[in-house]
């Protein structure tokens, strides 16, 4: 009967798409119902096994109680969604104001996001954080495009330094934010294919050097960007309200995918062989940690 028990919690646990330390809480407390309801019913006359048997039978499959411990913690507060939503609020606001072409706020912003994301990361990473540590990672971003942009065979010196590097920093944080979720993983890099498909849109090489040229179209496009953003928040908000999985993973991932394909059809002229790989890799980066979630045990 202890291997049934123990075969019963690991199924349990592998089933429970939440933070360990929850999750282990939940296990002990769900193991601790058992037994009692064991006992119970081994004093009204039935054997230990039995009584197991009859115990698990009443609590239903692993997999459905893990559902419904799930959605018990799945939900966040209002008051979570909205600081979670809030970067994608400030790129919003950074555009309809047009301060994006002021560097003091740019600046300002960047080390609001930066220091917001340290203070989370050290205070347990809370679900809030996710979306702005999408938004630290803002410089590997802008490194990638300037790579586009330096003489042909430099690129290809800066990408054997530049990629191994990225990809060690990205790992890393990713790894750590799956822990909690691998679902958090995409949640934090949703703004990262909608901002490579912005910034590509636009036009790369001397295109991209020849700043008059791409500010105007930066300005051109800047109510599109404003939208595309907000639509990043109002996703990240349905994320965090929402309490069924399959839901947070729709609202997850379908705005991001719509707005890249928006921006890159419409841009696609403009966007290079270099721009197709890094869209690709942005685009792997956030759909992978879903389906290493979504996809079946075992």
């Amino acid at each position: 009967m202890i291997d049934n028990r123990t075969h019963y919690l690991n199924r349990f646990k592998a089933s429970l798409k939440i933070d360990h330390t929850i999750k282990d809480g939940a296990a002990d407390e769900l193991s601790a119902h058992l037994e009692d309801k064991t006992r119970e019913l081994e004093e009204q006359g039935l054997s230990r096994e039995e009584a197991y048997q009859v115990a698990v039978q009443s609590l239903g499959s692993p997999e459905l109680v893990a559902q419904q411990i799930y959605e018990t913690h799945a939900q966040g507060t209002w008051k979570e969604a909205f600081f979670s939503a809030l970067p994608h609020f400030l790129v919003a606001l950074l555009f309809t104001s047009y301060y994006w072409q002021n560097a003091f706020a740019l600046s300002l912003t960047l080390i609001l996001t930066v220091g917001i994301a340290i203070y989370g990361w050290h205070r347990g990473k809370p679900i809030w954080l996710f979306p702005w540590l999408g938004y630290y990672l803002t410089p590997v971003v802008v490194t990638g495009i300037l790579l586009l942009n330096l003489p042909q065979g430099w690129g290809w010196i800066a990408a054997l330094v530049y990629i191994p590097l990225a990809l060690f920093a990205l790992i890393h944080i990713m790894r750590q934010t799956a822990r909690r979720d691998w679902l958090y993983a995409s949640l934090m890099l949703a703004p990262m294919p909608v901002i490579f498909s912005w910034f590509l849109s636009f036009g790369t090489g001397s295109e991209f050097l020849t700043s008059d040229v791409w500010m105007a179209r930066l300005q051109e496009k800047a109510h599109w960007i404003v939208i595309s953003f907000i639509g990043l928040a109002a996703a990240t908000i349905a994320f965090i309200r929402l309490k069924p999985r399959r839901y947070k993973i729709m609202s997850l991932l379908l705005p991001p995918l719509v707005i890249l394909v928006a921006v890159t059809w419409i841009g696609r002229g403009s966007i290079d062989m270099w721009g197709w790989v890094i869209l690709l890799f942005s685009l792997c980066a956030f759909a992978i940690p879903v389906w290493m979630q979504a996809r079946p045990e075992g």
